[in-house]
């Protein structure tokens, strides 16, 4: 029987916590038949001094033990921290309590901000890591040894697993089990859970990426929103480097070092964001988007929603259409 310890931080989205728990179970129910013992044994811990763990909907659920009545040394199957917590204190004490319990552990997994307590402790050192899109820059810039992606939906590296944000701890687990007891066993449970083994995409998080954050307050502000208010121009470098009064060769290096991406990054990331938009909130063609977007046609549009997104224009529509339009 395997042991799972799922450290929930205070004032976090409890459903991961609860709906990793009840995939765990679920696998335990599935396997009845076949053995005597369950196949996991699923403990859920408190950083808080109480039992009690507060989540932001305002329900409340209730710990089996507090983390600093455990002992670190005993030995874990797998350790999964569902959180970064509501403060510094809270984070240190979970942080503390996983450097001394690590070396004893199987397997380490973190959901969303949970990665940031990881790489806080080092365990993240040199390994590939993934979090919730809007921490995956906050995590590269506070920690810097740790490979941070940001598409896949989780990352195992070693014995270390992470993911991204609340849904994609669902993923992670299923790929637990999977690891654990084989295919077929991942697969019932998705089945039974009306959840998918595999979701269509790539395993792709979706963040909700607008180009003009990076560096829209600085000395390129006026062009950056330029550039969104005219996706059909010709945005070469040469063009844009004009507008600024500014060679070529140099303007591409300091739009880089502001914006943090090249200026033909930015230019496609903008057209990109526009598309997404376009395709979300009406029933326009994907020739006529890709003409008011600045691809010219839907094979160009196609091009680069399947090399960033790992979707073709029409499944990303499928997926996020507006369900009423006026």
């Amino acid at each position: 029987m395997k042991k799972i310890l799922i450290i929930v931080p205070d004032g976090g989205m409890l459903f991961e916590s609860a709906g990793i728990a009840d995939i765990l179970m679920q696998a335990n129910r599935l396997l009845a038949e076949e053995s005597e013992l369950p196949c996991y044994s699923v403990t859920l811990a408190t950083t808080q001094q109480h039992q009690v763990i507060h989540g932001q909907s305002g329900l409340n659920l209730l710990a089996d033990h507090r983390l600093n009545e455990l002992d670190p040394r005993q030995p874990l199957d797998t350790i999964i921290i569902t959180g970064r917590g509501q403060n510094e204190q809270e984070g240190t004490a979970v942080v503390d309590w996983l450097r001394l319990a690590a070396p004893h552990a199987r397997r380490i997994a973190s959901v969303c901000g949970g990665a940031m307590l990881l790489a806080q402790s080092g365990l993240l050192d040199g390994r590939r890591a993934t979090t919730h899109w809007r921490l995956l820059e906050t995590l590269q810039a506070a920690y810097p040894e740790v490979n941070v992606e940001g598409g896949p939906l989780y990352i195992q590296d070693g014995q270390v697993w992470t993911s991204g944000g609340v849904s994609a701890g669902f993923d992670l687990t299923l790929a637990l089990v999977e690891e654990d007891y084989g295919f077929r066993l991942a697969r019932d449970i998705a089945q039974d859970m009306v959840m998918y083994l595999r979701r269509p995409g790539g395993q792709l998080q979706f963040s909700r990426y607008n180009p003009s954050q990076a560096g829209g307050s600085g000395r390129f502000s006026s062009l950056l929103t330029w550039i969104a208010e005219n996706l059909t121009a010709d945005l070469c470098v040469e063009n844009l480097a004009e507008k600024v009064t500014m060679s070529p060769r140099n303007f591409t290096r300091v739009f880089t070092r502001e914006t943090g991406a090249s200026p033909a990054r930015y230019v496609n990331e903008t057209r990109l964001a526009a598309a997404r938009q376009r395709l979300e909130q009406t029933n326009e063609t994907l020739d006529r988007i890709a003409e008011l977007t600045g691809f010219g046609s839907s094979i160009n549009l196609r091009r680069l929603f399947e090399k960033q997104l790992h979707l073709t224009p029409g499944e990303y529509r499928q997926r996020f259409h507006c369900r009423k339009m006026a």
